[in-house]
């Protein structure tokens, strides 16, 4: 049965390596049927929250940006995956503040249930993604129908196509066809 897929690279570095990981993840559910949207961050217009609250009333954010408009394919997307380069060992800050903005999904029906996570990072060890992986988990935990499925660890790269030949784009192409 096809899904209908939202990807959210949210790295501001354009063609980088959690990028990378988002194409091959959007590769492998195309080769398999699904409808696939991907959405990059790295030129979208994301403001903070700013905790008004208003959006738990009318199910939009009064921020009129990038976000409100991602927030709504969110809200019909049936898989979401989002892709983040690691920081300190935790996901972008442009991932968390999407994640924040998302809040006006909270009332909503929303149709996702599938949430995956592709990371990339310059550290040496898996543990590198343990605290995005937690960021996430929280925002996923306010989701009742919702559930982290799997996670792609990259490891080790840091500069642009220092994933290249990485086993995670296969993890993340084979994970993308299994959807």
């Amino acid at each position: 049965m096809s899904k209908k897929v939202l990807i959210i690279s949210t790295s501001l570095r354009k063609g980088g390596n959690s990028e990378t990981l988002a194409i091959e993840f959007a590769k492998g559910a195309k080769e398999a049927g699904h409808s696939v949207e991907m959405v990059c961050l790295h030129d979208k217009t994301i403001g903070f929250c700013t905790g008004c609250l208003v959006c738990q009333e009318t199910q939009r954010c009064v921020i009129h940006d990038d976000a409100d408009v991602i927030a709504r394919k969110m809200l019909t997307a049936e898989v979401i995956a989002f892709a983040t380069p690691i920081y300190f060992y935790e996901m972008s800050g442009q991932m968390k503040a999407m994640l924040d903005r998302s809040n006006p999904l909270f009332p909503a029906d929303y149709a996702f249930r599938d949430i995956y996570l592709l990371a990339s990072a310059a550290e040496e060890e898996e543990r590198a993604m343990d605290g995005a992986i937690k960021g996430l988990q929280g925002w996923i935990d306010c989701f009742d129908k919702t559930s982290l499925k799997s996670v792609v660890r990259s490891i080790g790269v840091t500069d642009v196509g220092d994933i290249e030949g990485n086993p995670a784009l296969g993890q993340a192409y084979e994970l993308g066809k299994t959807l």
